[in-house]
């Protein structure tokens, strides 16, 4: 059954019942078997012996991103129990005097946190969170606002994680190096330009509507629900605004200097090419130990926390990230099973693309759906760079460039949007985390808003597919995305939760 389209059954599987009982973990569980189940033949205990395999081989390829989050739980720990999250919240509420302004620093504070979309969702999810709880902003639309500026955010930022991982996606015969090409994507990733300017017209109005405005309508008068595992960290401490900020700098410069050395800057790798050539996991792991070691002796010799209370921060960040390393645990399972050693759900859908590649008009947005589909059950964008950009540079003629780099970015935008709507994505797991909010929550309310700007993407690439334009494709997206939205605003009306 490999390489059929009964590859998409476990994927589906976990996504419907996720979806249905709101029950992510024995969801995804479920749906890992099934996979396991259909690899095997039905043979029970070969099943499940696949399954535990599977499992063992993608937690130990991505045990440094584990590593990291732990060490950032314990990191968030002790910025809460030092005091400074609170003394921070208090400084910012007195700057910020509204819900839009709540908002508006909630996305600014994600853009400036361009280098990783792991460290962006937790880093501001925990910054802003006392801010944004007291303009009453909901733990769905702050979780919404996070995971809509992790990934967009960091697929238009040159340097970051995923441009390392786009610019490796690239066959070795390309004729185009993979960072120039990424360079060109930039400007036609609609989906990424697109969120970021639905993002600030839904702020600057004040205005939600369909899953989301439903959400608030219910929330009226109720405690609204919470992360799994959500637990309230004591605050002990007397920190400083400095306590928080400062922490948080250090982590920044010491997560970009990791990957340049990771990259190779010390054996003389230019700047472009040490980012290109980083490992971000281990540089990931890298910045946050070292950080643990600068709040040591930063919080230590002020007096800030004592020994004892440093030491309990370790178990109270680490019971705090279960839940996010449980779910990316058995997402990363699922989409092992869903691999080219077992179901080979890629293969089915490289298929499926190939034998449409005669329609040379449609191609950027037949990528751009297929990306979408890939992205989505799998929970993976950086798979799904890895699957369909070896296609594309297949299926275009890598001498033309502008074409090119329109259908690779169609496949950047799809990998996005994907990522961004699929309940077993770990940058959605994530925002959940770092918002506190209940992850079917999270998924249910941004998947409106994502599906509105897809559809506008959509249409921008049939245009520069038809045209072979992409700046044409940019700015019929951008048209229509104020269109729809101008309708849905007189439609709807405004939502004022202040």
């Amino acid at each position: 059954m490999s390489g059929t389209i009964w590859a998409l059954v476990p994927p589906i599987v976990a996504i419907a019942l996720a979806l249905w009982t709101k029950e992510v973990y024995l969801s995804l569980l479920i749906g890992i078997l099934s996979g396991a189940l259909l690899f095997t033949k039905f043979h029970i205990l070969a099943a499940t012996q696949t399954m535990i395999e599977v499992m063992n081989w993608k937690i130990g390829d991505n045990v440094n991103i584990l590593l990291f989050l732990v060490f950032l739980g314990i990191i968030v720990a002790l910025i809460t129990k030092s005091g400074a999250s609170q003394s921070y919240g208090d400084w910012a509420s007195r700057k910020i005097k509204s819900q839009r302004g709540a908002l508006f620093s909630t996305m600014l504070l994600g853009v400036v946190i361009f280098v990783d979309d792991y460290f962006n969702c937790l880093t501001v999810g925990t910054v802003m969170r006392p801010v944004t709880d007291k303009y009453k902003v909901s733990r769905a639309k702050l979780a919404y606002i996070i995971d809509a500026t992790a990934a967009p955010v960091c697929i238009i930022a040159p340097i970051s994680s995923w441009a390392a991982a786009v610019g490796s996606s690239l066959p070795d015969d390309c004729a185009i190096d993979g960072f120039s090409l990424f360079l060109r994507t930039i400007p036609f990733n609609l989906y990424a330009i697109l969120t970021i300017i639905f993002m600030i017209i839904l702020i600057g109005k004040n205005f939600d509507y369909g899953a989301m405005a439903k959400y608030h309508a219910d929330l009226i008068g109720k405690k609204e629900e919470t992360a799994d595992g959500d637990e309230e960290i004591k605050i002990i401490g007397n920190g400083k605004v400095i306590d928080l900020i400062l922490p948080i700098i250090v982590l920044i410069v010491l997560c970009i200097s990791a990957m340049l050395y990771t990259g190779g800057i010390l054996d003389g790798a230019g700047v472009a090419t040490a980012f290109a050539d980083c490992d971000s996991s281990l540089s990931l792991v890298l910045g946050s130990f070292f950080t643990l070691v600068f709040i040591f002796f930063f919080y230590l010799l002020r007096k800030i926390i004592t020994f004892s209370q440093f030491c309990e921060s370790f178990v109270q960040g680490f019971k705090a990230m279960t839940p996010a390393i449980m779910i990316l645990s058995l997402a990363w399972t699922l989409s092992g099973i869903c691999s080219a050693d077992y179901l080979a759900l890629g293969n089915f859908v490289g298929n499926v693309v190939s034998g449409n590649a005669v329609i040379g008009v449609l191609l950027p947005a037949l990528f751009f759906a297929v990306a979408i589909g890939l992205s989505f059950s799998t929970g993976t964008s950086w798979g799904t760079f890895g699957i369909m950009i070896p296609i594309v540079t297949a299926v275009i003629n890598t001498n033309n460039v502008s074409l090119l780099a329109l259908n690779v970015a169609a496949v950047l935008a799809g990998a996005v949007c994907g990522d961004h709507i699929s309940p077993i994505s770990d940058t959605t797991i994530l925002a959940s985390a770092g918002a506190q909010c209940n992850h079917i929550n999270h998924v249910s309310t941004q998947i409106p808003y994502a599906m509105t700007v897809a559809g506008c993407c959509l249409a921008g690439y049939l245009v520069g597919g038809f045209t072979g334009n992409g700046w044409l494709a940019l700015i019929v997206g951008l048209v229509l995305e104020l269109i729809v939205l101008a309708m849905l605003i007189k439609k709807c009306g405004k939502v004022n939760l202040e």
